[in-house]
């Protein structure tokens, strides 16, 4: 095995993910500043806006089941291509749209596809070229691709967003029709012809992703980086093919699917909501918020890195990576709970705001990588896409959803989204404490 080659393909690997997990992230990111804009000019609640959103997290996570197996059959060249196909089209046809249901097809159901392309491949290659000791790391370098998504995208909206959004509301508040209807123009072309802008950004960053995408190392005779030392005279374990039925009637991947389909539910109401909260209840302007928004993507491009390095110290301290995945999604919602509890302190407190971000940020860094990672130890890398990629459907296809329906419905109500802090507060919760059941183990049914 050339081991210079062997890096190379790795590391070709990581940036393709990179690359894959900026457009995905991409979309989130853009959907928490435009929501605003897009409610304003086009007269919808809270609500329907949502629902834009949470139909794509619902066709993302089934198209998420598919692209598993797609992977583990052909490769990540294909799911990548098709990817910057309907990626690029979820933003442009988004731009042409007048009516609720064009929206809901165009961002819901193309860009859920596009999006749902992208996890379960991103997260999935990097496992198999990275496993043991080395696999937090590389994943936190090809994870940095999702805040340098929120940080790069928000700084390209925030200017024309905050100063389009500042000359609609004092339109409104002139109670000026030709005001009105002038200042709603104006924002309506800034969100459509940034849409447009996305859309190109897509198309470029997925055709890339293709050309240096690979498959397992197996494929070229080469093998993972980072595998736990065996002991001295000890050959190791040749890896268990698990059937996707058997692999799920064991109580591991039930016990991550719900530590992680907690954290989402916290996770997503917070992305969607938190500029919105920043601005509604806090009294931030637009553009401060979005650049307190910002800074979580900015920490988030170390935090990355860093976090996945200090969960393969843990894992590497332990001696047993399961082990050390567990210990690390307990500490993940935890982080989460805390920024919740800032988060509502920054109504007296801008401080608390970025400290809020930072914790944030941190949490970022761990949960997502940590269920990949934990669900790679216990079942191998062989069928690693088909079984995350059905943990997947579930997971974000009633996380997500059922968080960023429940934000919209709290708004809606309670007419603020203080509620929505707290509901993803108690979620965060309820993350920590299942994580605490995580087996260290799953026997397959012809050793019971």
């Amino acid at each position: 095995m050339d081991e210079s080659k062997s890096k190379i393909y790795g590391w070709s690997v990581v940036l393709a993910s990179w690359l894959a997990v900026f457009c995905l992230f991409g979309y989130r990111a853009v959907f928490a500043i435009l929501k605003g804009p897009l409610g304003m000019t086009t007269g919808w609640t809270d609500s329907q806006v949502q629902l834009g959103y949470s139909l794509m997290m619902v066709f993302y996570a089934i198209t998420a089941y598919f692209s598993g197996m797609i992977l583990d059959k052909w490769g990540t060249k294909p799911v990548y291509a098709i990817a910057a196909v309907l990626g690029t089209l979820g933003y442009v046809l988004t731009a042409q749209i007048n009516q609720h249901f064009a929206y809901l097809v165009t961002f819901g159901l193309i860009g859920g596809i596009a999006t749902g392309m992208l996890w379960v491949t991103s997260t999935v290659s990097v496992r198999k070229w990275y496993i043991g000791r080395s696999y937090a790391t590389m994943w936190g370098f090809a994870f940095a691709g999702a805040p340098m998504a929120q940080f790069i995208l928000a700084q390209m909206l925030k200017p024309k967003v905050a100063a389009a959004t500042k000359a609609f509301k004092e339109a409104q508040a002139a109670a000026d029709p030709v005001q009105i209807q002038e200042a709603t123009a104006a924002l309506e072309h800034v969100w459509k012809s940034n849409m447009v802008v996305l859309g190109i950004i897509v198309g470029v960053a997925m055709f890339i992703a293709v050309l240096v995408a690979k498959n397992g190392p197996e494929t070229y005779g080469m093998k993972p980086f980072g595998a736990m030392p065996t002991p001295a005279g000890a050959a190791a374990a040749p890896e268990y093919v698990w059937g996707l039925g058997e692999a799920f009637s064991k109580y591991a991947i039930w016990a991550v699917i719900l530590t992680f389909l907690t954290s989402m539910m916290g996770e997503f109401l917070i992305w969607t909501q938190v500029v919105s909260y920043w601005t509604k209840d806090v009294g931030l302007t637009p553009d401060k918020a979005i650049s307190i928004y910002q800074f979580i993507g900015i920490v988030g491009i170390f935090s990355m890195p860093i976090l996945g390095k200090v969960a393969d110290m843990v894992v590497k301290t332990v001696g047993n990576e399961t082990k050390g995945r567990k210990i690390m999604l307990f500490i993940g919602p935890l982080t989460g709970v805390i920024a919740c509890v800032l988060l509502l302190m920054s109504k007296t407190t801008l401080v608390a705001a970025y400290v809020a971000s930072v914790i944030f940020a941190i949490y970022w860094a761990i949960v997502p990588g940590g269920a990949v990672g934990y669900c790679g130890s216990v079942y191998g890398r062989k069928t690693l896409g088909k079984i995350w990629g059905l943990a997947t459907l579930i997971v974000m296809g009633i996380g997500p959803f059922t968080g960023v329906q429940v934000s919209g419905f709290l708004k809606d109500h309670f007419g603020n989204y203080t509620a929505a802090v707290y509901f993803a507060l108690c979620a965060f919760v309820v993350s920590m404490l299942v994580s605490l059941t995580l087996p260290l183990k799953a026997v397959p049914n012809k050793d019971e």
